[in-house]
């Protein structure tokens, strides 16, 4: 798994949002994390699937956006962002496995033709009663 330098991800502390008193309006402890993945040492393979994912977090310009604000901590926030960051390359590290087209089996396709008929059988039994 290829690890992500520092000096390619760029850090900006914000305020965070949401609840926290009077300790949120005057410390800037959440994290915006930038990580360009064009400009980025990955290897070439890594940057297509990165930029291939529909993921909310990649802008169309493919830089990696991620906000991190969960702790009081702006170091705490920063490794966590980093972490996130680190899970989503993980993620596409490895390679899909390419899927190979089967048929299906004669014993699978004669089971389903028999369930078939049995429902036939219970739906035809439903039938006007002749006398």
């Amino acid at each position: 798994m290829p690890t992500i330098p520092e000096h390619e991800v760029g850090f900006t502390a914000i305020r965070a949002q949401g609840a926290g008193g009077q300790n949120v309006n005057k410390v800037s402890s959440a994290v915006h994390l930038r990580f360009d993945i064009r400009a980025s040492s990955l290897p070439e393979p890594i940057k297509e699937r990165l930029l291939a994912l529909s993921d909310s977090r990649i802008t169309s310009e493919g830089v990696i956006v991620i906000k991190a604000q969960t702790t009081r901590s702006q170091d705490m926030n920063r490794a966590d962002a980093l972490a996130r960051l680190q899970a989503m390359v993980d993620a596409v590290a490895v390679p899909p496995k390419a899927r190979r087209p089967t048929k299906p089996t004669f014993g699978s396709k004669q089971r389903r033709l028999a369930g078939k008929s049995q429902r036939a059988q219970i739906k035809a039994g439903r039938g006007r009663v002749d006398e």
